[in-house]
């Protein structure tokens, strides 16, 4: 079986293909010629679809990627420059949060749109856990807080830089500095030994992050959470993620419970330029 077929009668033989297949998998022997694959396509093709999608005449057909489930480019929904600009700027980290459950198909929606943000060789190996309960992601807080009160003790230099005593003191007081009192938890998950699943896990809640205000969600970074969860065993053993897997991000979620009126500054870029 051919990695890809070629609809000769649309084919105009312009070689955008090849010139744009990652893995330089495709080859014009001729001006005239047909694009084959090299003798090796089959097991080196990492199934990107670029090779379907960059092609103006709809001549490439994929062996392994059903070409109805392309997504028609459309310019008329496309960002401008402003639109684009404004939409980033916009993002803001979310900490207080709505006494609601989050909606479970909203959830599924966001992390659908999340998944096709890119990774190495497209090899797509970011998974996902969703902790939908308010009370399982206080339990998980907990966890941390103990986290916290052993590297307190044990003097680590952590526990001074992050000044975790404060936010022992203030959890003891009520207060959860930890977890935001967030109805849920979107962990990003992969193998272990994958060497980009920090790089791929980070990039997928990065377009989760983002697309969460179109659904009415917003998000913060969980930072502690994310630290016990590389390091302290009793919450790593309640995440129960598959053998051989890990964390590598996660995001508290919710419904705001207030909107924001104005978008603020950051400082100007620092940018080195080398021509």
């Amino acid at each position: 079986m051919s990695l890809f077929l070629i609809d000769d009668k649309k084919c105009k033989r312009d070689g955008i293909c090849a010139a744009e297949c990652p893995m330089r998998l495709i080859e014009l022997k001729t001006k005239s010629s047909l694009p084959t694959p090299v003798p090796d396509a089959m097991d080196r093709c990492v199934r990107c679809g670029h090779c379907v999608a960059v092609c103006p005449h709809g001549a490439f057909t994929h062996s392994a990627l059903k070409t109805d489930d392309f997504f028609p480019a459309n310019k008329d929904i496309a960002l401008t420059t402003a639109q684009a600009e404004y939409f980033l700027r916009s993002r803001r980290s979310i900490r207080t949060y709505q006494d609601k459950v989050a909606d479970r198909d909203t959830l599924k929606k966001l992390i659908d749109i999340a998944r096709y943000a890119p990774t190495g060789s497209n090899s797509q190996l970011v998974k996902w856990l969703v902790v939908n309960s308010r009370d399982k992601v206080k339990n998980m807080a907990g966890m941390t807080v103990d986290m916290m009160r052993h590297m307190i003790g044990n003097k680590q230099p952590l526990a001074e830089r992050y000044r975790l005593a404060n936010i022992v003191s203030a959890w003891d007081a009520g207060i959860d500095i930890v977890s935001r009192r967030a109805p849920a938890l979107v962990i990003a998950y992969a193998p272990k030994d994958y060497g980009l699943a920090q790089v791929d896990c980070t990039s997928a809640l990065g377009y989760l992050d983002l697309a969460a205000p179109t659904l009415g969600f917003g998000c913060c970074w969980a930072g502690f959470l994310m630290i016990g969860a590389s390091h302290w065993p009793p919450l790593q053993q309640a995440l129960a993620l598959p053998e051989g897997h890990a964390s590598f991000g996660i995001m508290m979620i919710g419904y705001p419970k207030y909107r924001y009126h104005l978008l603020p500054p950051r400082n100007a870029a620092t940018v080195a330029w080398q021509e």
